[in-house]
């Protein structure tokens, strides 16, 4: 259903309808529990090894700006959930195979949205080296030493107060831009101005749940982080699931 402006017309949620997406979410994950287990596995694996091998080299700083800024590429990682999210809506059996191999994610407007996700990730990971820069005295080769100097100084306090506060602001323009166009252009018919336009209505139309929701998806991968990615296992599927929900009650 579309509005006077010929773009679809966005619903009004209320503030409990983001724990219904996780509920509905986990239900979901445990019709196909192989196939959406072994999608987070891959994704935790890969996840898990950039961010260790960066760790082991030296690059303890970019170990963490890489993890802190997952939330950023998170959606299109998710691709493979929503169209698991979608062949359960039709009915259909979801394989490994249909979720890993997306026919619908293979075109211009889905890899015009990943490259506006890329620029933001670029963004983050300059704006992250740069408050980095200015808090830090002399450079951290190892994790550990980066941690210590976070979270035992008054720099390190600093320097993670400003890069939440900044990191935060782009994120939730991020979220904004994303949180519905993502699982919208599985849709070939739908572009990626209709698609960007409908994700920043529905969260104009929804702040206080889409907030919500925001801390909610923030909360848990930064939580899965936290376990070395181990987590994204059941979170990524389980997410990305809840999102497919959420999109589909979004969206008229």
């Amino acid at each position: 259903m579309n509005d006077a402006n010929g773009l679809p017309s966005v619903n009004t949620i209320s503030m409990s309808q983001p724990l219904a997406w996780l509920a509905g979410g986990w239900s979901d994950l445990w019709r196909a529990p192989g196939a959406f287990l072994a999608y987070g596995l891959v994704v935790a694996l890969l996840s898990g090894t950039v961010a260790l091998g960066l760790a082991l080299t030296g690059l303890a700083f970019w170990s963490v700006a890489l993890a802190a800024g997952f939330v950023f590429i998170a959606p299109m990682i998710a691709m493979g959930v929503y169209e698991g999210g979608r062949i359960l809506e039709s009915g259909e059996r979801v394989t490994l195979a249909r979720i890993a191999f997306v026919r619908h994610a293979f075109r211009r407007d889905l890899v015009f949205l990943g490259l506006a996700l890329l620029i933001m990730f670029g963004i983050w990971l300059e704006l992250a080296l740069v408050t980095a820069g200015l808090a830090a005295s002399r450079f951290y080769p190892t994790l550990d030493a980066f941690i210590q100097f976070a979270t035992t100084t008054t720099a390190g306090h600093s320097m993670l107060l400003w890069g939440t506060v900044i990191g935060g602001i782009l994120a939730w323009f991020t979220f904004s831009l994303v949180v519905v166009s993502a699982p919208m252009l599985l849709d070939s018919r739908r572009d990626i101005f209709t698609a960007s336009v409908t994700s920043v209505r529905c969260v104009a139309q929804n702040t206080l749940p889409m907030l919500l929701w925001a801390g909610i998806i923030a909360a848990m991968i930064l939580a899965s982080i936290a376990t070395g990615f181990f987590a994204l296992i059941l979170v990524i599927p389980w997410l990305g699931l809840a999102s497919w929900r959420a999109y589909r009650d979004l969206v008229a």
